[in-house]
């Protein structure tokens, strides 16, 4: 999917490679960044400037519950919803998500005002496409028709400071400290396809809304190790969610721990792998405007436990400039379902240092 973003920043991006900068900070190596994937994975030199585009697509199908997957006849007939004895509510899930695909687009900026602290910036663009079907009345096996709802628009934004606890010829550590700023809108609405046959505007279910509605603290820890040829690295960086915004609910914690192991091919050239573990809670109160019979709309059927692998491959291009691409897959996912299982994460990358 391309749109007036991707377009407006690729043309940034050709524009940028295309212009000599002559006091342009040269990446001294490849891999002398983490994966594309990895945020905040490395801190600058006092005075150093960085500023990044990444594109990153998510592609969800099918549904699991637990570690097993699900087919939509079984969700329809078998899972409870919570909303029943609210006016028009079926005793079981009538409406079931098949397939989402996420867009992400990324801006960074990255400042050193020290040798100590690089200070970093990033905010969000999502575009968000969810395709469902509709099962007829309140029981049995009838499909009445599908439907796709979409949401786009900026996303939440963060804050943080990169904070150099340890560098030496051969490794580098560094603190994160940060701050998730509520940018990204909590209210979408979008028509959807009832059991009943109806198509109103409603406020669109907890995954397809483009913000968390609240100021969270963003923690985490990188360590960086540098051989002749090759590199390799772990970071550990979670989002805390402390407090619930205007509409009555906080989304869960969110959790990662990540290693890779990159090897240089050639001089500007190099190839990595990378192991992901991540977690996420379920979300914590209710947003009342929020009530259909679809597992989207259930915060007890949002936490996600899934371990991917990823392999990359990154340019260490003229006037400081590094091109970067990744693409990650599932090993193991284990879901408070029913919910969509994520089958493969691509993400492609710009960076500019001087």
């Amino acid at each position: 999917m391309m749109n007036r973003t991707a377009i407006s920043a690729a043309a940034v991006l050709c524009c940028t490679l295309a212009t000599p900068t002559a006091p342009a900070h040269e990446l001294a190596r490849p891999d002398d960044h983490a994966p594309i994937g990895v945020m905040g994975d490395h801190f600058h030199d006092a005075g150093e400037w960085m500023f990044s585009y990444r594109f990153m697509r998510m592609d969800m199908a099918g549904n699991r519950r637990g570690t097993d997957g699900v087919d939509a006849d079984t969700i329809v007939t078998s899972e409870p919803n919570r909303f029943f004895g609210n006016p028009m509510q079926p005793p079981t899930l009538r409406v079931v998500p098949t397939e989402m695909t996420m867009d992400m687009h990324m801006l960074g900026a990255m400042y050193a005002p020290s040798d100590r602290v690089t200070l970093m910036f990033m905010t969000h663009y999502l575009v968000n496409e969810m395709d469902h079907l509709t099962y007829a009345g309140p029981s049995g096996t009838d499909v009445l028709g599908g439907f796709t709802t979409r949401s786009e628009g900026l996303g939440d934004s963060s804050v943080s400071a990169l904070v150099r606890l340890r560098e030496d010829g051969q490794s580098r550590l560094h603190a994160t400290l940060g701050v998730s700023i509520p940018t990204g809108s909590n209210t979408e609405t979008d028509d959807i396809l009832t059991p009943m046959g109806m198509r109103p505007t409603v406020r669109l279910p907890y995954p397809m809304q483009l913000g968390s509605g609240t100021w969270d603290p963003i923690v985490g820890l990188t360590w960086s190790g540098f051989a002749d040829r090759s590199s390799y690295g772990v970071q550990w960086r979670s989002t805390f969610r402390l407090s619930d915004n205007d509409e009555g609910y906080h989304l869960g914690d969110e959790h990662r721990l990540t290693g890779w192991w990159a090897w240089r091919l050639a001089e500007p050239v190099s190839v990595s792998l990378r192991l992901q573990g991540y977690r996420r809670g379920d979300i914590s109160g209710m947003d009342p405007a929020i009530m259909a019979p679809v597992q989207t709309a259930d915060p007890d059927r949002q936490g996600i436990e899934r371990l991917s692998v990823g392999a990359g491959l990154n340019w260490s291009l003229p006037a400081g400039n590094r091109l970067a691409l990744e693409f990650m897959q599932p090993l193991h996912q284990d879901l408070d379902g029913p919910q969509l299982e994520t089958d493969w994460q691509l993400g492609l990358g710009w960076q500019w240092a001087f």
